[in-house]
């Protein structure tokens, strides 16, 4: 019984982490697609300010501890100001979540 329970125990924690995996993104992709898709109204990286001042920043962003992924992924796929069509693919998002919570730290 003990080994079945580890066994099961062990399958979750895989089966858990693999979507964490799967959609962790690539930081510096990220920031190549914020460059070429974003930065047109946010500012993008420390240091920079953004052509809209009412737009908020991927700092400010990264700063808010409520930003999860799935709150930055509704954000970016969602239509927001006057944002042009969405045109990034999954893996793209994810890309840009990576790069904006690299921002974190």
């Amino acid at each position: 019984m003990k080994q079945t329970m580890h066994r099961w125990a062990a399958a979750v924690l895989v089966l858990a982490a693999a979507p964490a995996a799967a959609q962790s993104g690539d930081a510096e992709r990220g920031r190549a697609l914020a460059e070429r898709h974003c930065a047109k109204c946010h500012a993008i990286a420390p240091g920079r300010t953004g052509p809209e001042p009412a737009v908020p920043s991927f700092m400010r962003m990264a700063a808010d501890p409520e930003q999860t992924r799935g709150s930055l992924r509704q954000f970016i796929t969602l239509p927001h100001y006057e944002m042009e069509p969405q045109t990034l693919t999954s893996a793209e998002i994810d890309d840009v979540i990576a790069y904006i919570l690299s921002l974190r730290r």
